[in-house]
């Protein structure tokens, strides 16, 4: 009895560490069916997966040498021991098919097999029958003993099968998914080029009739071109986006001075945050021009979308300190605002493409939730790495790092 029990054990964890070695399924139903046949000395197990369109089941797996003869074949609900066992959802023992009247016994003629004894055991998926076990031929009588070892493999051949739905599952959702994400990016590829052209025009009539036109209208003129620049930041942001992952979007590296890019960068703020009353601050390391081996024209955006927000997301009178320092690895900059902070919810997804913080800050500020994410992006490109602190009503801390490299060689710093 102690060594049934062990060859038992040995067979359960065998299939066990089968299906954790994500072998195919049908390996794993060849080895359940195998131990079911051969720890309940009968002469062979087949399993039936039951079919929700048809009602009645079908051979999911049999032994090789019936495959041929019933693989298409189906058993019914109805006048069959698997199907008995799949309707009362519980585990039927026959020892004399013969005389039972629910054996389906089309499926021997088929086969040319000669069923004696039966054990049907139902397989569940999340508390629902989804197929049946069936083992055939004991030399003995089946038992309570045959049930429960029934049931387990049963139980491993439905984990099997969860296993293996699963996996086609997720192989759809990521079929799906890249199929999603190519739409996307021709959508974004295609509309920032077809509206690049009629937005130039707009943009240069606007300019151009601004210069001709009277005092009065000069300023609906002005709503146009601010609308207008407006909305060819957008597209840029679409466009910087979709090139990067199209991989069109390169860095071009050369000696660049981080402080210029700060001081030029605020300086292109200063009239929107004085039209605001917002205090703009630099804190920068005296005579230190923090060159950098990096794409300037790229970590210009990366700033500019920082303080965009700061500015849009400070109260007047604020105050808004954009920072840097160099260290002997790499360069860090800061833009510290004193606004209205952001929700902790909301911190771990801003850098999210097309996230947007809170609906009633959305509708005020405009925006499509690109900024951050551009910002991520070129920051990532250079190796760096960027993040906010915030706390939510005293506000924020953008900072950013860049790898500091020695590929150029340092020019003299001007003021």
């Amino acid at each position: 009895m102690a060594s049934d029990k062990k060859e038992t054990l040995s067979h359960i964890l065998n299939i066990v560490q089968h299906l954790n070695s994500e072998a195919d399924l049908e390996s794993c139903l060849r080895l359940i069916l195998s131990a079911a046949a051969e720890l309940t000395d009968s002469e062979i197990a087949s399993l039936l997966k039951y079919d929700e369109v048809a009602q009645d089941l079908y051979f999911k797996y049999v032994p090789w040498f019936h495959r041929e003869a019933i693989d298409a074949e189906r058993v019914p609900l109805e006048g069959s021991v698997a199907g008995w066992a799949f309707l009362n959802a519980q585990p039927l023992i026959v020892n004399d098919a013969e005389k039972d009247s629910r054996h389906y016994k089309r499926i021997d003629h088929m086969s040319d097999f000669t069923t004696r004894s039966i054990l049907a055991a139902p397989l569940f998926l999340r508390g629902k029958p989804v197929g049946v076990l069936e083992i055939f031929n004991k030399a003995d009588d089946y038992t309570e003993a045959d049930v429960t070892l029934a049931e387990t493999l049963a139980g491993l051949a439905a984990t099997a099968i969860d296993a293996e739905w699963l996996k086609k599952d997720v192989a759809n959702f990521e079929h799906e998914a890249r199929e999603l994400d190519r739409m996307k990016s021709d959508f974004v590829a295609i509309t920032s080029h077809e509206l690049r052209t009629p937005l130039g025009l707009i943009l240069g009539h606007s300019t151009f009739l601004k210069e001709l036109i009277g005092e009065e209208y000069k300023e609906q003129v002005d709503v146009i071109i601010r609308n207008a620049a407006r909305l060819k930041e957008i597209i840029e942001s679409l466009s910087n986006v979709g090139n990067h992952e199209a991989g069109d979007s390169l860095v071009r590296p050369q000696k660049v001075s981080v402080a210029r890019i700060i001081s030029d960068t605020c300086l292109s703020f200063e009239a929107a945050a004085k039209e605001r009353n917002i205090r703009l601050v630099k804190d920068l390391p005296a005579d230190q021009a923090m060159w950098v081996d990096l794409d300037g024209e790229k970590i210009s955006i990366v700033l500019s979308n920082l303080m965009k927000n700061a500015v849009a997301f400070t109260n007047e009178g604020g105050e808004i300190v954009v920072s840097g320092e160099q260290q002997e690895d790499y360069v860090k900059v800061a833009v510290k605002d004193n606004g209205i902070g952001i929700p902790r919810k909301d911190l771990a997804r801003i850098f999210d493409r097309f996230y947007q913080v809170e609906g009633h800050l959305t509708r005020k500020h405009g925006g499509m939730g690109l900024g951050l994410s551009v910002a991520k992006l070129m920051v990532e490109m250079h190796g760096g790495r960027i993040w906010a602190d915030s706390e939510e009503g005293k506000g924020s801390v953008f900072s950013f790092i860049l790898p500091s490299r020695n590929e150029l060689p340092t020019p003299p710093f001007a003021e």
